[in-house]
C-alpha cells in the first residue's frame, strides 16, 4: 500500500508538520505559514454548542425486527409485516448534566431512536421513565434552569431543585421514580426505554388509536445504589459509555422488546386519567402491553463526534401511519427539538450522514444555507407548484386529524375523573417492596435535607403525604432526623 500524503484543506501537500515557518532559525513565526494558521483556526472551531439538555450521551447502530402483526392499528411501512427489519440509531443520555458529566448519577436517561424507514426517518424520542416532571412546555425552561448549574455557585443546588418541585406538585410521580431503585441504571443496557408521550397510530382504514411505547430490556433491569454510583462515577466517569462500547465490540449485542399500549381514540375523552398528561401512566390493567418487535444494537459508531454528538432527533419526524397527540409536552417538543438542532448544527443538519434518510430519498425545495450539500442543478426549480418534474404532495395525511373545539387562550389541561398530582405517585409507592420503599425514603431524605428553606421542605413533604400518608410520614421523619444532626 502506498504511503498517504498529508495535505492542507485545499489538497496541497504538507512539507513539514512538525515545525512552523520562522524568520530565520529561532526567529518569530511568519504570517505566511498557511498550514499553521489553518490548523490553529480549525482547532479553535472544532467544538459546537452542546445540547442544553441531554448533552452527555452515547449511541450505537442496530436494527428493529417486527415480531407481531400490528397492521390493524398502523399503516407505517416499517411495521407492515412480521420479520421486517429496519436500520436504526439509538442515543442514550443523561438529562441535566453537561457534556463532561459522569454516567453513574441520579438523573433520567434519554432513550432516542432514529428508524431509517423506507418512508423517511421516524424519530421516537423518550426516556427511561414512562412519566416526566411537568405537564406543560411553558414550564420547561424554568424546570431545566432549576436542575442545571446555579449561576452563582456553578453547580447543581438542592435549594433550586427542590424549590421548583415544591411549586410543581405534578412532579411528585416522577420524583418518586427518580429517587426509587431505578433512578441510577447500572448501565444503558440494563434499563428500559419509554416513548413517555402519547402518540397516534392510524391504520389503512383511517381509524385512529393512541399509543404509548415501552422498550423492555432483555438484559434485565439492573440499578445502582447511591453509594455504588458514587464509587463508580469516581473510578470511571464514562462507565456507561465504556460498558456499551465494549459489550458491542465483544459481540454481546444488547436488545430490547418493544411493546405498546393501544387506546382507541374514542375512549380518550372519558378515560379516568388524562391520557395526554406526561405526568401520568396508563395502568396496564386498563391497556395491556402488546408486543411489537425486537430492537438490537450491534455496531458502534466509528466517530463519536460525527455520529453521537451530531445526531439530531426531532419528535416531529413522523412517517405515514404515526402522528402526534394533544399531549402538550409533545406539542412543545415538536418545535423545540428541531429548533435546537438548527441552532447547534445549522439548517442543513438533516444532510449529515447520521441524520440523513438511508432507505428513502429526501426530495424537496429546501436550498442553500450553511453547509448545504443538496442544492439541485440547472434543471431543478426551487419553488412549488411548478410546471416541471419537481416533487409533488401526496394528498395523503400521515395521521388522522385531531378534533379541535373551544376558545383560544391559556388553559390548564382538562381534568379527568381520577386526575390529580398525587394518586399515581402513591400507587407507585404502594407497588414497591418494603426494601424498595426504605431506599426511596432514604434517597429523597438525603437530598431534601440539604435544602436551606423550611417552607420549601414543608411543601415537598406535603406532596409525598398527599400521595400516601405513610410515604409522607416516613420521608418527614427521615428528613427531620438528618436536619437535626
Amino acid at each position: 500500500m502506498s504511503q498517504r500524503v498529508l495535505t492542507t484543506e485545499s489538497g496541497a501537500p504538507v512539507a513539514d508538520n512538525q515545525n512552523s515557518a520562522t524568520a530565520g532559525v529561532g526567529g518569530p513565526i511568519l504570517l505566511q505559514d498557511q498550514h499553521l494558521l489553518e490548523k490553529l483556526a480549525r482547532f479553535n472551531r472544532e467544538r459546537i454548542p452542546e445540547r442544553v439538555v441531554h448533552a452527555h450521551g452515547s449511541g450505537a447502530y442496530g436494527h428493529f425486527e417486527v415480531t407481531d402483526d400490528v397492521t390493524a392499528h398502523t399503516r407505517a411501512a416499517f411495521l407492515s409485516e412480521v420479520g421486517k427489519k429496519t436500520e436504526l440509531f439509538l442515543r442514550f443520555s443523561t438529562v441535566a448534566d453537561s457534556l463532561g458529566g459522569a454516567d453513574a448519577v441520579r438523573d433520567p436517561r434519554g432513550f432516542a431512536v432514529k428508524f431509517y424507514t423506507e418512508e423517511g426517518n421516524y424519530d421516537l424520542v423518550g426516556n427511561n421513565t414512562p412519566v416526566f416532571f411537568i405537564q406543560d412546555p411553558i414550564k420547561f425552561p424554568d424546570f431545566i434552569h432549576s436542575q442545571k448549574r446555579d449561576p452563582f455557585t456553578g453547580k447543581q443546588e438542592a435549594d433550586n431543585v427542590w424549590d421548583f418541585w415544591a411549586h410543581s406538585p405534578e412532579a411528585t410521580h416522577q420524583v418518586t421514580w427518580l429517587f426509587g431503585d431505578r433512578g441510577i441504571p447500572a448501565s444503558y443496557r440494563h434499563m428500559n426505554g419509554y416513548g413517555s408521550h402519547t402518540y397516534q397510530w392510524t391504520n389503512e382504514a383511517g381509524e385512529a388509536f393512541f399509543v404509548k411505547y415501552h422498550f423492555k430490556t432483555n438484559q434485565g433491569v439492573r440499578s445502582l445504589s447511591a453509594e455504588q454510583a458514587a464509587e463508580l462515577a469516581g473510578a470511571d466517569p464514562h462507565s456507561h459509555q465504556t460498558d456499551l462500547l465494549q459489550s458491542i465490540e465483544r459481540g454481546v449485542t444488547p436488545s430490547w422488546t418493544l411493546y405498546v399500549q393501544i387506546m382507541p381514540a374514542a375512549e380518550a375523552a372519558d378515560y379516568r386519567f388524562n391520557p395526554f398528561d406526561l405526568t401520568k401512566v396508563w395502568p396496564h390493567a386498563d391497556y395491556p402491553l402488546q408486543r411489537v418487535g425486537r430492537l438490537v444494537l450491534d455496531r458502534n459508531p466509528d466517530n463519536v463526534f460525527a455520529e453521537v454528538e451530531q445526531a439530531a432527533f426531532s419528535p416531529n419526524n413522523f412517517v405515514p401511519g404515526i402522528g402526534p397527540s394533544p399531549d402538550k409536552m409533545l406539542q412543545g417538543r415538536l418545535f423545540a427539538y428541531a429548533d435546537a438542532h438548527r441552532y447547534r448544527l445549522g439548517v442543513n443538519h438533516t444532510q449529515l450522514p447520521v441524520n440523513a434518510p438511508k432507505a428513502a430519498p429526501a426530495d424537496n425545495y429546501g436550498r442553500d444555507g450553511f453547509m448545504a450539500t443538496r442544492n439541485g442543478s440547472r434543471h431543478d426549480r426551487n419553488y412549488e407548484p411548478n410546471s416541471y418534474s419537481g416533487p409533488r404532495q401526496t394528498d395523503a395525511p400521515l395521521s388522522a386529524p385531531l378534533a379541535i373545539h373551544g376558545w383560544t387562550g391559556t388553559h390548564a389541561a382538562p381534568e379527568h375523573a381520577k386526575d390529580d398530582h398525587f394518586f399515581q405517585a402513591g400507587e407507585l409507592y404502594r407497588l414497591m417492596s418494603a426494601a424498595e420503599q426504605a431506599r426511596l425514603v432514604s434517597n429523597i431524605a438525603g437530598s431534601l435535607s440539604q435544602v436551606s428553606r423550611d417552607d420549601v421542605v414543608e411543601k415537598c413533604l406535603a406532596h409525598f403525604a398527599a400521595a400516601d400518608a405513610e410515604y409522607g410520614r416516613r420521608v418527614e421523619e427521615a428528613v427531620h432526623a438528618l436536619r437535626a444532626d
